[in-house]
């Protein structure tokens, strides 16, 4: 069976904005277990990549994500479910790494290191650097809805360098990934269709609240004709 990679935070658990900072912070997401457990039984491998800034930041030790990522995969074992590495990034942005998504440093050292088949393998993520490394990868990308998906979606859709799955949460990619429909083949989804309307519409209402405000501060016509009397240039 073909190889899942999933993203951390959003995914799996809870996102914050100030970062997962201890085991106390950490929430799994409702359903993300049980989905992890389907695809355990289904005979896929599942793969976590994610990147862990705080690190680079101060905001957590290597020591603390460690002992994180230990008791998730411990809660996710308690339902049948397991994850055979994670891997992760410690880097901040400006440190250029290899391993920070978007770049896909962090899927192809588990493909060098696992022996694992891109081909048919799968990223599932709520960030549009998430699908950016997985399609850099040569892998499908799936952007989940939760976590930092919708915004990442209406803000940075446009940056992906190929088609990609959109589904509510892990739980629907399972779904998607199980019945064979998570390849990019055929029409959009009545998901993606209603995501892609909701840009339209979006696009459309910035252009007509531009042109009230164009229209509201423009000068009537008689007041750019010149002064009787006055001097023109």
């Amino acid at each position: 069976m073909s190889t899942i990679f999933l993203d951390r935070d959003g995914v799996i658990n809870e996102n914050r904005a100030d970062y997962v900072k201890s085991w106390q912070e950490f929430r799994f997401l409702d359903g993300s277990r049980e989905a992890i457990a389907k695809l355990t039984q289904a005979g896929h491998r599942i793969i976590v990549c994610t990147n862990q800034a705080a690190v680079a930041r101060g905001y957590v030790s290597v020591e603390t994500v460690e002992e994180i990522h230990r008791r998730m995969l411990a809660g996710i074992a308690e339902l049948g479910g397991s994850i055979e590495k994670i891997y992760y990034c410690p880097h901040a942005k400006d440190e250029n790494c290899l391993c920070r998504k978007p770049r896909p440093g962090l899927l192809l050292r588990a493909r060098d290191e696992l022996g694992i088949d891109l081909s048919d393998a799968v990223f599932i993520g709520d960030s549009m650097t998430d699908v950016r490394a997985g399609l850099a990868a040569g892998v499908h990308s799936i952007l989940v809805l939760t976590g930092l998906g919708v915004e990442q979606f209406r803000d940075h859709h446009h940056e992906a360098e190929g088609p990609f799955r959109i589904t509510l949460n892990l739980r629907h990619a399972t779904e998607i990934i199980l019945q064979g429909l998570h390849l990019y083949t055929g029409p959009q989804t009545a998901l993606e269709r209603a995501c892609y309307s909701i840009l339209d519409i979006s696009r459309h209402l910035d252009v007509l609240a531009t042109t009230r405000v164009l229209e509201h501060v423009a000068l009537p016509s008689n007041d750019l004709a010149p002064t009787r009397g006055a001097t023109t240039f």
